[in-house]
């Protein structure tokens, strides 16, 4: 079966509904260019779903199969076409024909003819010669002037109406597969929305979560700096009391401009980020040039057991990029059918009725009126072997689009493997890192006290602060990395996004008929179920 008419938007519509109760996403008055304020990352897969330019240029891809189906559907059916045509031109056009082929034409000198040929008769004669043949030709002048005068004069001006219905009664099959082209082209246009959909979806949570890191990055490298900076207080006031020489005093000013720049580089890391999630969000920079929004969320983790075949697997059973590969299979197979259609004859048959003026008359509504109809075809015998090339290049690329399905399948695999890869190699990470902030925190504090004590030096407290700042770093990045790796999973198993099937595809188990679409915010896949764990620092 395939997607109801309407499917894609209808689909969208619940999609949007579905994650904020939003109005219909093909109106263009929902276009929202500003946004001021909190946003969480519901909101920000919301707005794009709605105004991303991607999904709406699939919108508009699915409306133009539409056409394209309706556009080719016409040849199956009945042409109806009105026509209707008026002239006029010079009465000597119009005669100039007729009147050699009308008129009678007389000998020249017949009279002086017929006297000659009468005077060889003997006993005649030359007066009585002379009168029969003046006779002769007063009678054939007579009978050229009545013809004349009974001779109709051609219209100068002309018109008619013509209704005229054309059907094709047998295109080879021609017909028929180009239409099954155009519902597969329409299928096909509905699984890349689906496809640009997960990866719009994928896009925003992928660059909300880089957001979220940056800033906590800030955060991080704002602690340090401030602990950086109360340590060079700290030996400026031991050096004024002479405990300290002014050698401590150097090197925490230079630790504390060593880690200026980082800071820098930090802040201006957030800044791209949301630069970049805005343009996904196709929103604006508010009137300092400067992004209005402020991205509000934490970085978790979701314990994800699913395995890597079971990824696989429903991988290649619900990746629209493979579905969209399937059916490129299906449109090659009628496209050898339209080849084929070459060798096969051409039936198309034509009717109407037609009104006219009467052409040997002068008045333009003494008419002429009737029906015509005939029957039309063709049969190429030889073409100089261009259908043999048709259907040889179609058959060639449907084994083409069966060798790039195989690829693409493997692709996939390769996808799942990768994504499934990152998302254990960010889970080991952050259990490796599970007390690392704790200790860092605990040796700044022991190498602190012992300073102060005088039983430490001043570069074992250095070397502490730079432990606990890579220690952050390094949590909230795996956090990041986990959280990303597992979007990207998500995508590359078709999962974060649930939809009715509506194609028939044996590999699925059960075929709804209405499309309709869920998103949720790090949706799990049907089986198993995410468990959340909450992290502390």
């Amino acid at each position: 079966m395939r997607p109801s008419p309407l499917a894609a938007l209808l689909a969208v519509s619940a999609l949007l509904t579905s994650y904020a109760g939003s109005a219909p996403l093909h109106s263009s008055h929902l276009i929202q260019h500003t946004w001021v304020g909190n946003m969480t990352l519901d909101q920000a897969v919301n707005l794009a779903l709605k105004q991303n330019p991607a999904v709406l240029k699939a919108l508009w891809q699915i409306e133009q199969t539409r056409g394209e189906i309706i556009e080719v559907r016409a040849e199956a059916l009945p042409h109806l076409a009105l026509t209707s045509s008026y002239s006029q031109q010079s009465r000597i056009l119009a005669n100039a024909g007729e009147a050699g082929s009308n008129t009678p034409t007389t000998t020249p000198n017949v009279s002086g003819q017929i006297q000659s040929q009468l005077a060889n008769i003997p006993g005649l004669a030359p007066s009585v010669a002379k009168q029969v043949a003046q006779a002769v030709e007063a009678s054939t002048a007579q009978a050229a002037a009545a013809a004349a005068a009974n001779t109709p004069t051609l219209n100068d001006n002309s018109w008619n109406v013509q209704v005229q219905a054309t059907q094709n009664i047998y295109t080879g099959g021609q017909v028929r597969a180009a239409i099954n082209i155009a519902k597969f082209a329409e299928d096909s246009s509905y699984f890349s929305l689906r496809d640009t959909i997960d990866q719009t979806v994928d896009n925003v949570r992928q660059q909300f979560y880089t957001v979220l890191l940056n800033r906590a990055l800030i955060e991080v490298q704002e602690e340090s700096v401030k602990l950086l900076g109360d340590q060079l207080k700290d030996q400026q006031n031991r050096f004024e009391a002479g405990t300290v020489p002014r050698f401590n005093v150097l090197q925490a000013e230079v630790a504390l401009a060593n880690q200026q720049p980082q800071l820098i580089s930090a802040r201006n890391a957030y800044i791209i980020s949301e630069f970049q999630l805005a343009r996904t969000l196709g929103i604006d920079p508010g009137p300092t040039g400067q992004t209005t929004y402020n991205a509000v969320g934490e970085l978790k983790v979701f314990e994800r057991p699913l395995g890597l075949r079971n990824a696989i697997q429903m991988a290649i059973e619900h990746r629209p990029f493979l579905k969209v590969q399937r059916l490129t299979i299906l449109i090659q197979k009628e496209q050898v059918k339209v080849a084929l259609a070459g060798y096969k004859p051409q039936i198309s048959a034509v009717g109407g009725y037609q009104v006219r003026n009467l052409p040997t008359s002068n008045r333009l509504d003494d008419v002429v009126n009737g029906w015509f109809f005939g029957i039309n075809g063709s049969w190429n015998f030889f073409d100089g072997f261009m259908t043999y090339g048709s259907v040889k290049a179609a058959r060639a690329s449907l084994e083409s689009a069966r060798v790039n399905y195989d690829d693409s399948v493997h692709q996939v695999e390769q996808e799942v493997q990768q994504a499934y890869a990152n998302v254990q190699t960010a889970r080991e990470t952050i259990r490796s890192q599970e007390k690392t902030v704790e200790e860092a925190l605990e040796a700044l504090r022991l190498a602190s006290e012992r300073l102060a004590a005088g039983a430490g030096v001043q570069l074992d407290v250095l070397n502490a602060q730079v432990a606990l700042t890579q220690a952050r770093t390094t949590d909230y990045q795996a956090l990041a990395n986990y959280d990303t790796a597992l979007s990207e999973l998500d995508r590359v198993t078709a999962t974060a996004t649930t939809y009715s099937e509506g194609f028939n595809d044996p590999l699925l188990r059960r075929v709804p008929k209405d499309p309709i679409i869920e998103v949720r915010e790090d949706a799990p896949p049907p089986v198993p179920t995410p468990i959340p764990a909450k992290r502390t620092h």
